[in-house]
């Protein structure tokens, strides 16, 4: 079997390169929880009436926790972050790119923001994301700043939302919520810049993209040093996986006549969906980072075959979408409507599938490993936390397994929806052979 490598190859890169530069996410800054602070000021904060503040403030999560909290913990692990964090007190930073229209361009690593003590240029690290000071005002080039105080306040339209302001010198900042892909119309404020640095997931999405690249070059050698040959090392582990994609995906869902143009992109779909989940499951550095329960991007996964699937588009395609041969006009009316919110609906089923699996399978696994902590009482019941270590181990180990079939499951099934998509799109129909023949 002949796979074009090559166009897989570079599909994959700008796939991962796509998301380098788009990738966003509506993470809530108050489930992302830093492990080191200032303990004076933690001491400080936790005494007199803090109204409207949120229970765990910046200077507790930078400090050593009082208590465990579940919830947070579990949203921490599954968001995304500027930096990785490996133990208490090590992180690895990561390339950092901002721009603000009014400032310019701002690079650095994330470590330059101290985890939170230093603000760089109106920037500043607010549980593992970058948010930038509003106030024009505050003072550029690295400055120290205090802790970050968590507000809920109301909207103009009667509903609240998170706000976070700095201290510096004994004043309040407010601050601009992270960067998104929507530029906050979705839901986080519209922000005054433009985040294009290496969080986890885009490192993790990179790092996917150089493997396969490095995958599929020796397969391919494989492939021109075989010829006429039975397969050999990593091309006899990878070519039943290309032929079953092949003969149970592409050939029965797009066709005979068209598949090969669209093997290449199903192929990728696959694999880095794939790869990226099995990623995520190695808990810790270069792992851990959650890509596919980012709905940022399950999001540009589902754009991508939005685009295939209607620039490919036949005329049979578009006819059976604005105006349906051979049923009754006022049934069009009502159809045709229906017919165009599928257009939408479709991708946006394959956004929502693998983003709610990906999500619940790590939210699950942290959970059983979380029971470690609850039933041990935060240190005070070695017993409890025995009893969780076995409960929670042994559950948390089956659900791995779980997930590895998960892994591998909700690629396949992203790409043999996309793969009936595109059939259906450029499928050729033949009303004229489907009419009833008249008797001579």
């Amino acid at each position: 079997m002949k796979v074009e490598f090559k166009k897989v190859t570079l599909l994959i890169a700008l796939l991962a390169l796509g998301f380098s530069f788009g990738i966003a996410q509506h993470d809530s800054p108050a489930d992302r929880m830093e492990e080191e602070g200032h303990d004076e000021d933690a001491k400080e904060l936790t005494t007199g009436d803090h109204a409207g503040h949120d229970e765990h403030n910046t200077e507790l999560e930078h400090g050593e926790s009082e208590e465990y909290d579940p919830v947070a913990t579990v949203m921490h692990h599954i968001s995304d972050a500027n930096e990785f964090h490996v133990w208490k007190g090590v992180h690895i930073p990561l390339p950092v790119m901002l721009y603000a229209p009014e400032h310019g361009w701002t690079f650095g690593l994330s470590s330059m923001f101290h985890h939170g003590h230093t603000a760089v240029d109106g920037y500043v690290l607010n549980h593992g994301r970058i948010n930038r000071v509003q106030d024009p005002s505050f003072p550029k080039g690295e400055v120290e700043v205090g802790h970050i105080e968590h507000h809920v306040e109301a909207t103009p339209d009667g509903d609240s939302t998170d706000v976070y302001y700095v201290t510096h010198e004994g004043n309040e900042y407010k601050l601009d919520p992270p960067s998104t892909l929507d530029g906050g119309m979705m839901g986080g404020g519209i922000t005054s810049f433009y985040d294009f640095s290496i969080t986890k997931n885009v490192f993790t999405m990179i790092l996917a993209l150089i493997v396969l690249v490095l995958i599929f070059r020796a397969v391919a050698k494989g492939y021109r040093k075989n010829e006429g040959k039975a397969p050999s090392g990593i091309q006899s582990f990878f070519e039943p996986i290309f032929i079953f994609m092949r003969d149970e995906v592409t050939i029965p869902m797009i066709g005979e006549k068209h598949y090969e143009r669209f093997q290449p992109f199903i192929m990728t779909l696959f694999f880095f969906i794939f790869f990226c989940n099995l990623m995520g499951l190695i808990p810790f550095f270069p792992g851990s980072a959650n890509v596919t329960g980012n709905i940022a991007v399950t999001f540009t996964l589902a754009v991508f075959t939005f685009i295939v699937v209607n620039i490919n588009g036949k005329r049979d395609y578009w006819e059976h979408i604005f105006w349906m041969p051979g049923i009754p006009a006022w049934v069009k009316i009502i159809l045709t409507p229906v017919e165009i919110l599928g257009l939408f609906i479709k991708p946006f089923s394959l956004m929502i599938r693998l983003f709610a699996n990906i999500t619940a399978g790590h939210i699950i696994i942290l959970s059983l490993i979380g029971l470690i902590f609850v039933f041990g009482q935060n240190g005070a019941s070695p017993g409890g936390a025995s009893l969780g270590a076995v409960i929670g181990g042994a559950f948390a180990l089956f659900m791995n397994f779980i997930e590895l079939l998960v892994a591998a499951l909700q690629a396949f099934v992203f790409a043999i929806l996309s793969a009936s998509y595109i059939g259906a799109a450029v499928e050729e129909h033949h009303h004229d052979e489907e009419a009833p023949h008249v008797a001579h």
